[in-house]
């Protein structure tokens, strides 16, 4: 497996300290194990933290207690890992390689990477690629300066902007609105950065804009709101609707006032966030994971956790997804009465 500079939430860093300690009392062998691991994103957007929750939530490594100790409710002999990553295209071609036990992807970036359409285009299509669940709706952050003027998506032209790198779904969607607006990469200065490092050129000057999709609040921008003046800008107009008319997969949904200190809300566009994985993967370690992550245990370290946490309910697990289900998964939600 490659080696991940990881970095965990809190609550992910916990479970992975106790699961070593674990193991270091009990003298379990390593081989007792199942290691899981979940691709994410990068640290200060919504997919790893959320990912350290779900991490949490589905390990119960061997010599834990168990549910009915009062322990966790996991898969039992599970150890479940959050990594951070570049984004969706990234946590889709690593669970393709056998890097990544599985990861969360755009839902727009899950169907281009099953089909080998869209941003990958002229790849062979992924058509191992299963889903596990849809968690929760993913909103484009347009965010500019206040001094920058910037008031809309033509008003990018000439500016500094950062896209996010190359690999995220952000830069695959970035580039989708830019060109619904009439504009290239051509149009402005473009910086490729991960949204903790964007917001800092922000905050000192260096940037204009920067682009961001995920669930908010997301805590990178909520530092930035809290010490810079910013601005959310719109992502709306018939340019919207048209780009909607040809890319099914986004809808709009605004974010409203209050998400961010002193920021008014705005109209935008959002995609669905999903749980992916590969075929390849056992049908009953997904039935066993699928089952875990929705008991009353996670249920509860997820409403405790990020605020999108409240979003990820078994209820909407299925909505929005355009590639199949696992086959574990699938058995989950057919006892679950979610499919007839």
């Amino acid at each position: 497996m490659g080696i991940f500079t990881t970095l965990f939430t809190r609550t992910a860093k916990a479970a992975a300290v106790s699961a070593v300690l674990v193991i270091g009392a009990s003298g379990v062998q390593a081989q007792d194990m199942n290691f899981f691991s979940i691709g994410t994103g990068g640290t200060g957007g919504t997919y790893f933290p959320l990912g350290g929750a779900i991490a949490n939530a589905i390990s119960n490594p061997p010599g834990s207690r168990g549910c009915d100790d009062g322990g966790s409710c996991g898969v039992p002999g599970l150890v479940a890992i959050a990594q951070s990553s570049r984004g969706s295209v990234a946590n889709v071609n690593g669970i393709k390689s056998g890097i990544l036990s599985s990861g969360f992807s755009q839902s727009d970036v899950a169907y281009w990477a099953y089909s080998g359409t869209g941003t990958f285009e002229g790849q062979e299509p992924m058509q191992e690629l299963r889903a596990i669940a849809a968690l929760y709706p993913e909103h484009i952050h347009l965010v500019a300066s206040k001094e920058s003027g910037i008031a809309s998506v033509a008003d990018l032209k000439g500016k500094r902007v950062s896209l996010d790198e190359p690999g995220s779904g952000t830069y695959v969607d970035a580039q989708l609105i830019l060109a619904a607006f009439g504009l290239t990469e051509a149009d402005i200065t473009v910086e490729n950065l991960k949204p903790g490092p964007a917001s800092d050129a922000i905050r000192n000057g260096q940037l204009d804009a920067l682009f961001f999709v995920g669930g908010y609040p997301a805590g990178t921008l909520v530092e930035l709101a809290s010490s810079a003046e910013v601005v959310l800008v719109p992502i709306s107009g018939p340019e919207v609707d048209a780009m909607i008319a040809e890319y099914s997969f986004f809808s709009k949904d605004p974010i409203p006032d209050g998400v961010y200190q002193d920021v008014p809300g705005t109209d935008t566009v959002a995609v669905g966030a999903q749980w992916l994985t590969s075929a390849t993967q056992t049908e009953d370690l997904i039935y066993e994971i699928t089952k875990a992550l929705w008991n009353d245990s996670t249920r509860a370290l997820l409403d405790a956790g990020h605020a999108k946490g409240k979003s990820v309910t078994k209820e909407t697990a299925l909505e929005g997804i355009g590639i199949p289900l696992h086959a574990g998964a699938e058995k989950f939600y057919r006892e679950a009465g979610l499919i007839q």
